[in-house]
Parts: C-alpha cells; sequence; structure tokens
C-alpha cells in the first residue's frame, strides 16, 4: 500500500526521490491522512490541500536545521508524518499522542508552536532576526493560509518584514481560489521570470543605463519605473506585497510538484522577504471534502466511503441552541444583530446569516475588529451578538475591556468551546475566560447549567444594558427540556437545587450537573450535601453565600476553569471581605497549567472533576477538617 512511504522516517529522505516518485508519495500520504483522520477526526480538508507543498518545502529546505512555521497550525499533518511521527499519527489529537498542532516540545522539526492564527510571520520574522544577529545562515519559511491572513497580526508582521529587508520566506496558501490554466499558465511564465538571477540583473542595468542619459535620465527612468508600476497593478497579482517590500512569486498551481520544487529552489537563494503565492485545493483528493471543505475543516470520526460523520447522539448541541434561540430573539427584535470571526458554522450563526443576511457580519479571523465594531454598532443602538470560540476571545481582551465594558456599551459575547474542548488541545481549551473577564469593570458574566439556561440567558443578556458575557461547553446538552416562552433571570440570583447540612456544592457551569452526581455519591457514605447552581460568575449572589456560610459553614466550589483568578477565587475574595472567617472552604478546578489534550472525559477524570472525583475530594476534605 505505502511503499514509499514506509521509507520516509525523516525529511532528508525526499531528496533522493524524483517528482515522479513525489506524486506516488503524495497520493499514499493522502489516502494515510483520509484513514487516519476518519478514526481520529481532525483537521481533514486543509492538511489534504498542502500536501505537495509540504513535500517540496522538505525536499528543498533542510529541516530542523532551516525553520518551517506553520500558520495555522492545524495544517501540519503531512509535515508531521515526513517528520519522523508517522508510526505514531493514529494517536493524532489522542490522550497520550500526538498534538494536532506543531509542539516544540514533541519534535525539533516543529519550530514554533502555532494553534492560534496569523502569528506566522511574526514568529519567521523574529527567528530571521536573531539568525541574522549571530551570524547563521539557514532559511526560516512561514506557511500562512486557510483565512490567517485576515488577522491583523499578519499585516503588521509583513510591513515589519518588508522594512527590515532580512532574508525570509512566506509562502501564501490560498485555498479560496480556482486554478484556471490561462493564468495558471502565464502566473507560472512570471514566477520562473521573476526568479531567474538574469531577470534583476537586467531590471538594474537598464535603470542604469536610463539615467546615464545626458539632461533627461533621470526623468526617463523615472516615467519608465511609474509606467511599469502601472501595468504591474493592471496585470501581476500581489502588489500589495511588493509594496510592503516583499518580492511577490505567483500565483502558481500548489499542487504541481514540478513548479513547486523549481521556485523554493531559486527563492532559498533569493535576497530579502519574498512571499510566493501558491493557489491550492481545500480537501485535494477526497470526493466529500473537496466537495465540503467547511464540513472536513475540522470534523469527527467519519465513514470513509459516505463522508458522513458519526453521531454520538441526539440531544441537541449548546452551539445549536444558541444559534436557534439567536434567530427566535432576532425575529422579535430587529436591532440584534450577529458577529462572528470567520466560524458562521462553528458558533451556530449560519442560519442567522441566512435569515437575517443584512445583519449578520464574519469579520474574518479578525477577533479585534470584532469587538470593536460591535462597541460601535452598539453604541448607535443595535444590540451586537459577538459569538466567538473562548479560546478566540483572549485574543480581543484590550477591545473588550477598553472599547466595550469601559464605555459600558451593550454587547453580548456568547463563548462557545468554554472549558475543556477535548482533542485540540492546550491552543484551544477554553479554561481562562472567568479569570480573564471577571475582574472587567461593568461586566455580567453567566454560564448555564443546561441548554434550557442557555436560553434563558441569551434573553436575559440582549436584554440588559450592559456588556455580558455568556460561556457555554462544546458539544451535547443534557437532553432537558425547553421551556417556552423565554425568561429574564434576576442578575446575580443563584439556584439553590438541593439543601445540606453538612456541606454545600457552589458550582457553576457543566459542572453543575456533576456536583448533583457527587452529591448522591456523598449520600451513600452519610454526608448531606447541597448543591447551588451559581449561574453568575459576576455579580455574585453575595447574599446566598453569606446564608450559606451561616447555616452550613462548608463550601465546594467546582468550575471548569482554572483555579487562578476563576470563580472559586471570587468566592474566596468575598468570604475574606466580609470576614466570614469560620467558613471552611474547599476549590476544585484546572490547576496552574495549560492542560494537555485528550477527550473531556479522560481530562476532567485526569483532573479530578468527574462526578467520583469531586466526591473523593469532598469526602477527604470533610474527613479532614469535619463537617459542621
Amino acid at each position: 500500500m505505502n511503499k514509499i512511504l514506509e521509507t520516509i522516517n525523516k525529511p532528508q529522505e525526499l531528496k533522493k526521490l524524483s517528482i515522479d516518485q513525489m506524486k506516488l508519495l503524495a497520493e499514499e500520504i493522502r489516502q494515510l491522512l483520509i484513514c487516519s483522520v476518519s478514526k481520529t477526526g481532525g483537521h481533514l480538508a486543509p492538511n489534504l490541500g498542502v500536501v505537495e507543498i509540504t513535500l517540496a518545502i522538505h525536499k528543498i529546505f533542510k529541516s530542523p536545521v532551516d525553520k518551517i512555521v506553520w500558520d495555522v497550525g492545524h495544517q501540519a499533518y503531512v509535515h508531521k508524518i515526513l517528520t519522523g511521527r508517522r508510526r505514531d499519527f493514529h494517536t493524532l489529537r489522542q490522550f497520550g499522542g500526538i498534538s494536532g498542532f506543531p509542539k516544540p516540545c514533541e519534535s525539533e522539526h516543529d519550530s514554533f508552536g502555532t494553534g492560534h492564527s496569523s502569528t506566522s510571520i511574526s514568529a519567521a520574522l523574529g527567528m530571521a532576526l536573531a539568525r541574522d544577529i549571530v551570524g547563521e545562515k539557514h532559511n526560516v519559511l512561514a506557511v500562512i493560509g486557510d483565512g490567517s491572513l485576515t488577522g491583523g497580526q499578519a499585516y503588521e508582521a509583513l510591513n515589519h518584514a518588508g522594512h527590515t529587508g532580512t532574508n525570509m520566506i512566506v509562502i501564501l496558501n490560498d485555498n479560496e481560489m480556482s486554478i484556471a490554466k490561462n493564468v495558471g499558465a502565464m502566473s507560472e511564465y512570471l514566477s520562473k521570470m521573476r526568479t531567474e538571477p538574469k531577470y534583476k540583473k537586467v531590471k538594474k542595468d537598464i535603470d542604469f543605463l536610463l539615467r546615464r542619459i545626458p539632461a533627461i535620465g533621470d526623468h526617463v527612468a523615472r516615467t519608465v519605473e511609474r509606467l511599469k508600476d502601472s501595468l504591474r497593478y493592471l496585470f501581476v497579482p500581489g502588489m500589495l506585497f511588493e509594496e510592503l517590500g516583499f518580492n511577490y512569486i505567483g500565483p502558481i498551481d500548489g499542487h504541481n510538484l514540478e513548479i513547486l520544487t523549481e521556485v523554493l529552489e531559486k527563492a532559498k537563494d533569493m535576497q530579502g522577504p519574498i512571499l510566493i503565492h501558491v493557489l491550492t485545493c481545500k480537501g485535494k483528493g477526497y470526493q466529500p471534502a473537496e466537495c465540503n471543505p467547511g464540513k472536513f475543516h475540522g470534523v469527527g470520526p467519519y465513514c470513509i466511503e459516505s463522508g458522513e460523520v458519526i453521531k454520538n447522539g441526539d440531544k441537541p448541541t449548546y452551539t445549536g441552541i444558541f444559534g436557534n434561540t439567536l434567530v427566535e430573539l432576532a425575529k422579535q427584535d430587529s436591532s440584534i444583530v450577529a458577529i462572528t470571526a470567520a466560524m458562521p458554522e462553528g458558533t451556530g450563526l449560519k442560519k442567522f446569516a441566512t435569515e437575517f443576511p443584512k445583519r449578520f457580519f464574519d469579520v474574518g479571523i479578525a477577533e479585534q475588529n470584532a469587538v470593536t465594531v460591535a462597541a460601535g454598532m452598539a453604541i448607535q443602538g443595535m444590540k451586537p451578538v459577538v459569538a466567538l470560540y473562548s479560546t478566540f476571545g483572549q485574543r480581543a481582551y484590550d477591545q473588550i475591556l477598553h472599547d466595550v465594558c469601559l464605555q459600558k456599551l451593550p454587547v453580548v459575547f456568547a463563548l462557545d468551546r468554554a472549558g475543556i474542548v477535548g482533542e485540540d488541545g492546550p491552543t484551544h481549551h477554553g479554561v481562562f475566560d472567568y479569570s480573564y473577564l471577571r475582574h472587567i469593570p461593568n461586566l455580567v458574566m453567566m454560564a448555564p447549567k443546561d441548554e434550557n439556561e442557555l436560553r434563558h440567558m441569551l434573553y436575559t443578556a440582549v436584554n440588559l444594558n450592559c456588556p455580558v458575557a455568556i460561556r457555554y461547553p462544546r458539544g451535547s446538552g443534557l437532553g432537558v427540556s425547553i421551556d417556552q416562552p423565554v425568561q429574564k433571570l434576576a442578575i446575580g440570583d443563584a439556584e439553590q437545587l438541593k439543601n445540606g447540612s453538612d456541606i454545600v456544592f457552589l458550582a457553576v457551569g457543566v459542572m453543575v450537573e456533576s456536583c448533583q452526581k457527587a452529591s448522591e455519591i456523598l449520600a451513600a457514605q452519610g454526608i448531606q450535601s447541597g448543591v447551588v447552581n451559581a449561574r453568575f460568575i459576576k455579580p455574585l449572589d453575595e447574599q446566598m453565600i453569606k446564608r450559606l456560610s451561616r447555616d452550613v459553614g462548608m463550601i465546594v466550589t467546582v468550575e471548569d476553569n482554572i483555579l487562578a483568578g476563576g470563580f472559586g477565587s471570587a468566592v474566596l475574595e468575598y468570604i475574606n471581605d466580609q470576614q466570614l472567617h469560620w467558613v471552611k472552604m474547599l476549590r476544585l478546578g484546572f490547576p496552574d497549567k495549560f492542560i494537555e489534550h485528550g477527550s473531556r472525559e479522560q481530562l476532567l477524570e485526569k483532573y479530578g472533576l468527574t462526578a467520583e472525583g469531586i466526591a473523593e475530594s469532598v469526602s477527604s476534605f470533610v474527613k479532614k477538617f469535619g463537617a459542621r
């Protein structure tokens, strides 16, 4: 089956292969990707599109001496296969297995960790400048694509790199365009011409001769230069990059190994920053992914023959409930608008975009812009709902604080994929949002215990005249019944679900259900525990906490956030400020570390946040300090 692939255990072994052999290898790699990701899940379509690019890079350059930065890192699967991780590829994104993103501690070939987008050019520039300082000569490449060039940081880095003039190569993987034969042939010709040393020498010589013409030489040279630039603006793509100081090459066919290797071979000896524009087909080689690249961008396990995703159940997802509820509310309130950062499907806004196309805005991978656009709309009387993954909300911290909360603008932040997201790992876990948001003045923050409560929270949020954040997890809800109609919640009011005389759980979000189950386990041990659904991270239900401190005296906070600065910290701060010195308190959550990848169940078990783990921690706590 994989006769050639089985002989490739390090990238240097590609150098002995012919182009024809590399073409066969490309097909073997695609089959491995399709088969393996069908079992593990992952980012299939982006990786099917970069097979030839990756092969060409590793054939021409010398990793790890030459540095390669992948952006977004989810397009680095082929790179992993070619750099010694083929035999472990079946463990991709599995607990204890290899990461779905570049990870320097995993391999010396992963020169920089990339999980969020638009960072590669900045990182590669920094590496190139460091190389120059110490007098080394290796190459530095940034492979950017899959939407990453919509992020503002990429343009900041392009501007800086062009200003420095240092030697580095940026490969733009453009998978949004088709490759037309006539355009492709011309662009390949232009690419060959631009990489020829003779071309640059002739340009220089002509300019020198023109300027030697007596009296009018400089004027003629400037006129020719202006005419040349005008023609290039008309006929040559990529003038933006040239204006930023890059030598632009392309666009070229990203699936043509001959042209890819030829261009890279010549580009590595060129001086200054170079941008190579490569056109690829996302999902190349697997018909379902080619026809629906969005579905296979990040996909769970699927049936190879049909392309159908294998579902784990029929319960509605939090994402789906959010999207449907927002549509319901928007039908009744024309001031509601929705904004996302290149995630209309992932955040559940696809239905909203269809129903209200003039009230839906996808800003690309530009979370900072998304938040400030929302602020501008809010100050003009609209009710913007900004739907982001929790981990990507981190990228817009200053805009949330300065542009929204400082001005107390009614922007709703719908933070999906909060808590543990599973196999995508530390770059994508949403375990920091309580900590990076709860200290911001004017912000109300909520977390629902189930999908029904999410609906009420969203209705409450769009009808508050202040900033609101609602965070909720990835995946299916509990399958609870849905109340009709939606109701407005009293701000800051917690919900007592169960009384207990020995100890009380003060839980938030999806941890409420785990605490209810833990309470049953503890009851079998003779420990009577109450359960409170906190609902609000900010403001806290201070009267509830004071009453529980008086009536029970032992409190356990449980959250799927890091403990540092999280919900438990907020409760502890209040208890300390009120001098409730008799209260014994246990905080359960994630420790001060980046949580590795693995399934949600595996990670909750490891960190003691399953019902059984919570019950065990509480039982030990009660035995140590004694029930009141």
